[in-house]
């Protein structure tokens, strides 16, 4: 699951995105209003930890850009603004929850994981089809029942079709979830990883297929 951060301090963000990491998260990290902006809009994002403090202007006007293009992304506001009147503000503003600084990253992944499991959010950290299991927090499948090993990539691949199972995903959408703002990103990597990721659950014996709908992207379903 990829996330963004919008934050102006460096080393605060790399200490969140290494203790995102560690909870089984991915993450992108922007320093600007403006950076982010263009962050929503050329990645799928599954939530976004933001700032208010930008070096180019105020992260509320960030937010309250986004719900007035109804998006729907959810936000966790992140910020040294602690006063009962700021958090007030940041709600109304189309927050889906305030956390003040300083915080523990704990603390920061529970609201985290409690936003991400609301209704039309990607629910549910073990996702199920079939005989298969993912733990969206280890990154470990199962196959029934048995653990399975499977590079990060792969893993990153099943995530997002496990959780639109049944539902055509297109390609940009795991070329997103994949590689984020990494940069350059091969023509054919997304092709390689799932084929890679095809292999490995046919070898293992999960009664899932992933088909490939030409021109528009993946879809998971159980094995007739």
């Amino acid at each position: 699951m990829r996330l963004l951060i919008v934050e102006d301090n460096a080393e605060l963000s790399r200490l969140v995105a290494a203790g995102l990491s560690a909870a089984g998260y991915e993450s992108d990290i922007v320093s600007s209003a403006a950076e982010a902006r263009e962050a929503v809009g050329s990645v799928s994002y599954a939530a976004m930890i933001l700032d208010l403090g930008l070096p180019d202007g105020d992260g509320l006007s960030v937010l309250r850009e986004l719900r007035r293009q109804m998006e729907p992304l959810p936000v966790l506001v992140l910020t040294a603004r602690g006063g009962l009147q700021d958090r007030v503000n940041g709600l109304r503003s189309g927050a889906d929850d305030y956390l003040a600084k300083p915080f523990a990253m704990e603390e920061l992944v529970a609201r985290l994981e409690a936003i991400l499991r609301r209704p039309g959010q990607l629910l549910g950290r073990s996702l199920r089809l079939a005989n298969l299991v993912y733990d969206t927090e280890s990154r470990q499948i199962f196959i029934d029942d048995q653990p399975r090993i499977i590079s990060a990539r792969e893993a990153s691949v099943l995530e997002i079709l496990l959780r639109r199972q049944g539902r055509v995903v297109p390609k940009k959408n795991v070329e997103d979830h994949i590689f984020g703002l990494e940069g350059e990103v091969a023509s054919n990597a997304v092709e390689v990883y799932v084929s890679r990721l095809r292999k490995q659950l046919t070898e293992h014996g999960a009664k899932v297929v992933i088909h490939t709908i030409r021109g528009v992207g993946y879809l998971m379903a159980e094995e007739k």
